[in-house]
């Protein structure tokens, strides 16, 4: 196994890694709208939501990857009904590519973030 540590990535805030590379998968911790500096984003779930996936893109650039590597991502919410909204953003960052996804609604998240979100990625082609 491999520990993944990146400064294009906020540093984790608990024992945890930021990823960890393993038979030729990536698997993320969740990212909330964090940005590298450790600041939360300020504004809306566009905004956040944006600043998550630039996260997990980040992270996976860092290992020469792009999100058109993601296998599986799980996106968590505050409130269903920023489900649209969130659509159309990850429908910009990920284009013509489609990994498979779960969303699922939860009551809270770490630092009030309105979004979170983690992802499996194939990474032993550039590995």
């Amino acid at each position: 196994m491999e520990y993944i540590h990146t400064d294009a990535l906020p540093k984790a805030i608990g024992p945890y890694s930021q990823a960890i590379v393993h038979d030729g998968l990536l698997y993320s911790s969740g990212q909330i709208a964090l940005k590298p500096d450790g600041k939360m984003v300020d504004g809306d779930i566009k905004d956040q939501t944006r600043q998550v996936l630039t996260n997990l893109k980040n992270l996976l650039e860092s290992k020469e990857g792009s999100l058109n590597d993601v296998i599986k991502i799980h996106i968590y919410i505050t409130d269903m009904k920023n489900f649209p909204i969130i659509n159309v953003i990850f429908a910009e960052f990920f284009g013509d590519h489609k990994p498979a996804r779960s969303t699922v609604a939860v009551r809270s998240l770490p630092m009030d973030s309105m979004v979170e979100m983690d992802i499996i990625a194939k990474v032993s082609d550039y590995h």
